[in-house]
């Protein structure tokens, strides 16, 4: 009979990596959240969500939260299909958890203490955007909607994660733009640097700082569809 106490080292890693990777997950929040206080401080766009959110309250009587929690909606349950999974709630937490700590930055005036321009103050909400997004597809915790549906086209497609990250937020600036949806100098910049960069800062992170990018690793989000789905 194997002895319980064989198992506690095996437990306390995977706890402790488990922590490791809950740290990770909060930081790229933080990040994420702070760049967008940012981005809408710097009043210069909107990001490619916001386009198509705005766009489509031009036509249904929703608002902007709504419409962004129907577009993740959407995007877990093609991930689901298309990977033969249930549904999952986590990419919610995130939303939640990052609106409310935008809001929290927001009411503070965090990016007015920024000695910037208004250009200084998109580009850095730009770079930590980019950032907290690389964080949390690395923590494989809580991953946006819209990057687990890019994850599967990476693997399934063998994309690069910036190049099918890059495509569905070009549909979503291209359908909000139709819509009537807001489109500024920003919307370009977070359109070409936070979906180009996202990739090459997951590469830095795991160099300087030895992380593992649990987000893109194919086990996690590419499961063969063989066998009974997991909870």
């Amino acid at each position: 009979m194997p002895d319980p106490r064989d198992a506690q080292p095996g437990i306390q890693a995977r706890l402790i990596e488990y922590r490791v990777r809950c740290v990770v997950y909060l930081a790229g929040c933080l990040f994420f959240s702070a760049g967008a206080a940012f981005f809408i401080h710097s009043d210069l766009g909107t990001d490619p969500l916001d386009v198509f959110s705005l766009g489509l309250l031009e036509h249904v009587p929703l608002t902007i939260g709504i419409a962004q929690a129907l577009v993740a909606v959407v995007c877990i349950a093609i991930w689901a299909v298309w990977n033969r999974r249930r549904p999952v709630v986590s990419p919610f937490v995130t939303f939640f958890l990052c609106g409310s700590l935008i809001d929290v930055l927001r009411a503070v005036d965090a990016a007015g203490y920024v000695p910037l321009s208004k250009t200084g103050v998109m580009l850095l909400g730009v770079l930590m955007c980019t950032q907290g997004s690389a964080l949390i597809i690395m923590s494989g915790v809580g991953i946006r909607a819209m990057d687990l549906v890019a994850i599967t086209m990476t693997h399934r497609w063998r994309w690069p994660f910036w190049c099918a990250k890059g495509a569905l937020e070009l549909v979503l600036l291209g359908s909000g733009y139709v819509m009537g949806g807001p489109v500024g100098v920003g919307t370009a910049c977070f359109l070409v640097f936070v979906d180009t960069l996202i990739q090459p800062c997951m590469a830095l992170n795991a160099r300087l700082f030895s992380l593992r990018n649990h987000g893109l690793e194919p086990a996690t989000y590419a499961r063969p569809a063989s066998g009974p789905a997991p909870a």
